[in-house]
């Protein structure tokens, strides 16, 4: 069964730094872009980060870039992101992402193209 668990969502300041975490058990990342998406209930979920199967290349939403940096361990089937200074309108639900294809080039930026997803952790900015 696949699984993917994330963690090191909170309750943060305006300012503060979070690092999400997201263990993948059943599947390798190995050879799989991973994306990091949130959601705010009654919006679409929107893409923050993601990088490609050998961590060569990253991508990062507008509101994000320089902000956050993510990152994978594939001997530990893990994907973390880092972000900073973060603000009251980073308030959502994280969800990290495996990749449908492996092997891809560039790190793929739309839900649609991901098909293993975690349940999500809760992230909130306090003003």
């Amino acid at each position: 069964q696949v699984q993917l668990v994330e963690s090191g969502g909170g309750l943060v300041r305006t300012g503060d730094s979070l690092r999400l975490s997201c263990v993948a058990s059943g599947v390798s990342v190995r050879y799989r872009a991973a994306g990091w998406f949130r959601q705010v209930p009654g919006k679409e979920r929107e893409f923050v980060a993601a990088i490609t199967w050998n961590g060569d290349r990253t991508e990062y939403a507008d509101f994000m870039k320089g902000r956050s940096t993510i990152s994978r361990d594939n001997s530990t089937n893990t994907v973390q992101v880092q972000m900073y200074s973060l603000k009251p309108e980073d308030t959502a639900d994280y969800y990290c992402a495996l990749d449908v294809f492996p092997l891809r080039e560039n790190p793929p930026t739309r839900v649609s193209e991901y098909d293993y997803w975690g349940q999500g952790t809760q992230v909130t900015v306090s003003s």
